[in-house]
């Protein structure tokens, strides 16, 4: 199991070359910490973490965007603030964190499908 974050960090990794260990060094954590993102059983890094990650691996802007963005969507233990959304919201939200563990993959992909859709379709203010 892993997140996106992970597999992009493993990516990172692979193309340059380097251990978990060396790069746990080089960036000032253990590399249980390091193995931990990347098999997606940690949270969200922090921001000066991430910022560390990009340096390590001289990305550009545009890719240390992405890497931050990718991070902001891995967190494996996420919370589904409902409050004051009607009840729907909620019953589905809860819905979908009893069942998720049983969903195919090509219906996570669906449904992801249909939540992008959904959002580039609202007016954007502008």
């Amino acid at each position: 199991m892993t997140t996106p974050f992970g597999k992009a960090v493993r990516h990172l990794r692979d193309r340059k070359g380097v251990s978990q260990k060396d790069m746990a060094k080089a960036l000032g954590v253990s590399p249980a910490y390091l193995s931990a993102l990347e098999h997606g059983k940690r949270g969200m890094p922090s921001f000066d973490f991430l910022q560390r990650v990009a340096g390590y691996f001289n990305v550009i802007w545009d890719e240390a965007e992405e890497l931050f963005r990718i991070a902001q969507i891995s967190d494996p233990r996420i919370v589904v603030d409902t409050a004051g959304l009607p009840p729907e919201y909620t019953a589905f939200a809860n819905r979908l964190s009893a069942e998720i563990r049983s969903l195919p993959p090509e219906t996570v992909r669906r449904l992801a499908g249909i939540l992008e859709k959904a959002c580039n379709s609202r007016v954007k203010p502008g």
